[in-house]
């Protein structure tokens, strides 16, 4: 598969051993200029006039030289036609793409694998299996504005990453993401998947892959810093990380946390929050989020080497319980819905939590690249299980997702850019 570079970049792009392809780019003009042997070609046809454009910062020498190569190109055209697509490809290359801005599509080849075959799916992500009628909601990819997504390829992957340990650590929706990877990986190893998936220890699973040295991990923490049972009772610690010896000497971390700081009265996991030694019964959520995050991105600054381990933090996650949020009734949930949004923005805009972990990256030292799926995952109110999950009608769970589903995306990002970043 071919590497695909998602910034903007002057490309040195390399065809045989006796062929040199040298884009010079600005913001909207790419020269492709081509050495073969010891001639020199430069063919595309509107590079006349574009030099006009060019001698204005470059100098009426370049003017010159951009004229006559023009009229030289003329007598190569069994060239150009072949290297204007190679420009047109390296241009959109090296043009700017966020990944995470653009729209829904659908698409007939998706989903990636059969739920039905993935024998390790748990019940609460299982909606196929649990008896959701429609199958429209697999059936959609996501389409970066400027860009393509590129499809994951389980091959490559096995061939990129063996003898590496990826490790996910956070909440369910960590689960979430991780039972995804693992389910597409097992669709790759058919028809004869040599696998093994268990715990290691009571919050440390992992699925193996022993023909190729692959481990992918999973640490359940909600909170990343420490939840412990004190005499006074549970308390989250703020400014502490005492379990972290599990994260380090990996590959690649994926952390994510934030359902959990909002939970209230009997599912919420603790009685007190501390803060240094000031111990807390309650306070503002977000500032608490903000707190522990810090913490979290100190540790990471001081204990993971950046040459050595890719760091991931996972977006925030949406919920879809109020209907408001997309511009349908309040009454709205994501109980019977069958299509995502269209478009490429959410009525309700970005969840605040996006603010704090986008000022908490920006000032650590540590490398961290933001796995950005809250807009696009906004846009799949479709998505969850609703009333296809553990508890049936009992339950309308409008925060998980459906394997197969909107996680396989995020890991068809989380692939996109670690094969980019090669």
């Amino acid at each position: 598969m071919t590497n695909q570079k998602f910034v903007q970049t002057n490309i040195i792009r390399k065809e045989t051993k006796n062929e040199k392809c040298l884009l010079l780019s600005s913001s909207f003009y790419v020269i492709y200029v081509k050495y073969q042997f010891d001639s020199l070609h430069i063919c595309h046809k509107s590079l006349y006039p574009l030099s006009l454009s060019l001698s204005l910062t470059m100098g009426y020498g370049f003017y010159i030289f951009c004229s006559f190569a023009y009229f030289v190109s003329c007598f190569q055209l069994s060239y150009c036609a072949r290297i204007e697509k190679l420009i047109k490809a390296q241009v959109a290359q090296s043009s700017v793409c966020d990944l995470f801005q653009g729209s829904w599509v659908f698409d007939d080849t998706y989903p990636l694998y059969n739920s039905s075959i993935c024998p390790f799916i748990e019940q609460e992500f299982d909606c196929q299996g649990n008896g959701r009628p429609d199958m429209l909601y697999l059936k959609y990819k996501w389409k970066p504005t400027g860009c393509d997504l590129p499809r994951f390829d389980g091959e490559e992957f096995l061939r990129r990453f063996k003898g590496k340990k990826l490790l996910f650590v956070g909440d369910s929706l960590s689960l979430n993401q991780w039972r995804s990877l693992t389910c597409m990986l097992h669709a790759t190893l058919l028809p004869k998947p040599n696998f093994m998936i268990g715990r290691i220890d009571h919050d440390l699973s992992a699925f193996t892959l022993q023909d190729y040295d692959i481990s992918v991990m999973l640490s359940r923490n909600e909170f990343l810093v420490d939840l412990v049972t004190e005499n006074i009772g549970r308390v989250l610690k703020l400014n502490s990380i005492e379990n972290g010896e599990s994260w380090k000497g990996v590959d690649t971390l994926i952390f994510n946390t934030w359902h959990w700081w909002l939970h209230e009265g009997h599912n919420q996991p603790w009685d007190y929050i501390q803060i240094g030694s000031t111990i807390y019964k309650d306070m503002d959520r977000l500032s608490a989020f903000k707190e522990g995050l810090i913490t979290w991105s100190k540790w990471v600054d001081s204990n993971i080497d950046p040459n050595v381990t890719k760091v991931f933090f996972q977006g925030i996650s949406p919920i879809h319980y109020n209907g408001k949020a997309w511009n349908d009734s309040n009454l709205a949930t994501c109980q019977g819905q069958t299509q995502p949004l269209s478009g490429s923005s959410y009525p309700e805009g970005l969840p605040p939590a996006i603010a704090v972990v986008k000022e908490v990256l920006n000032n650590m030292t540590t490398p961290v690249t933001l796995l950005d799926i809250t807009i696009l995952s906004q846009l799949r109110k479709d998505g969850h299980p609703s009333v296809y999950g553990t508890n049936g009608e009992n339950e309308n769970d409008c925060s998980h997702w459906c394997v197969a589903g909107v996680p396989d995306t995020w890991n068809e990002l989380l692939y996109a850019i670690l094969v980019s970043s090669d």
